[in-house]
């Protein structure tokens, strides 16, 4: 949601989108019309122009040292995130809570009004949701395996264990800033595009595709507003477009080294569908 900030260096989950569009659909939203388009590959740039482009590692480490460092990043073991989101021209707005631990633990707690309390967790083997309109569900296959890809603490920095490849695309203008664009080819499959700050070296955004209830669902986010919690920077304004639907997130507070293990255990409701 990349939302928040989930952990160091890291923004939004990317099923952040799903999680909140998934409860609204249920309710009857008219999104459920709506159709998801998974982002067209880049044509590619002469040789020539691709020989010029710094590496996608050297963009990734460059980023990493504007955040704060990998020394800083690896410091910390957990990461609890508040704030508020509002899904743009529905005039909803709500309370939304991230809890990240290593090695890939993850929960996502979103109040809306009128919708209640939506919970996305993996506890480091199991993915659920739960919603008062959805109900509790478990995710499995490939849903199952993008969340755990999605919940590694330390998935900013990058490893290359995680992708078959990486790459610098092209400099392009993203949201109006010039922006080298890297493509990642997830490990077990599927592209993740990510956007660097020519200027900065920060993460500006980034293009994504996952598995959902609804379907595989394509998102854009957007992320800015950087500011200092602690010994690292965080975006503080995160917006994400999916399926015609704009969320945006304020981030209000970041902690780290807080969170208890027990705020990963799943709810009796999930715990009865595990076998």
């Amino acid at each position: 949601m990349r939302i928040c900030v989930s952990r160091p260096g890291r923004a939004v989950p990317s099923n952040m989108t799903s999680l909140v569009l998934a409860a609204l659909l249920a309710a009857a939203s008219p999104l459920a019309a709506q159709t998801a388009q998974v982002p067209a590959a880049a044509p590619k740039a002469p040789a020539a122009d691709l020989a010029e482009l710094p590496s996608a590692r050297s963009l990734i480490e460059r980023h990493i040292t504007a955040v704060g460092g990998r020394k800083a990043i690896m410091a910390h073991t957990s990461t609890h995130v508040t704030g508020t989101m509002t899904i743009a021209g529905s005039g909803m707005s709500g309370a939304v809570e991230l809890f990240n631990a290593k090695p890939n633990l993850s929960l996502v707690k979103v109040t809306l009004p009128g919708i209640g309390e939506i919970l996305d967790g993996f506890d480091g083997k199991t993915g659920w949701m739960t919603s008062p309109v959805m109900g509790p569900m478990v995710y499995q296959a490939k849903e199952l395996a993008d969340r755990k890809f999605d919940a590694d603490y330390y998935g900013d920095l990058h490893d290359d264990s995680r992708y078959s490849s990486m790459r610098t695309v092209e400099k392009t203008t993203f949201e109006g800033k010039a922006c080298y664009k890297v493509s990642l080819m997830r490990a077990g499959g599927g592209e993740d595009i990510e956007f660097y700050d020519v200027a900065t070296g920060l993460k500006a955004g980034g293009l994504t595709s996952r598995t959902t209830p609804m379907g595989e669902v394509a998102s854009t986010s957007v992320m800015g507003e950087y500011k200092k919690f602690g010994d690292l920077l965080q975006p503080t304004y995160i917006s994400q477009t999916s399926m015609g639907a704009k969320q945006e997130v304020t981030i209000s507070t970041v902690d780290y080294d807080k969170v208890t293990p027990s705020v990963f255990e799943p709810p009796a409701s999930i715990k009865a569908l595990i076998k």
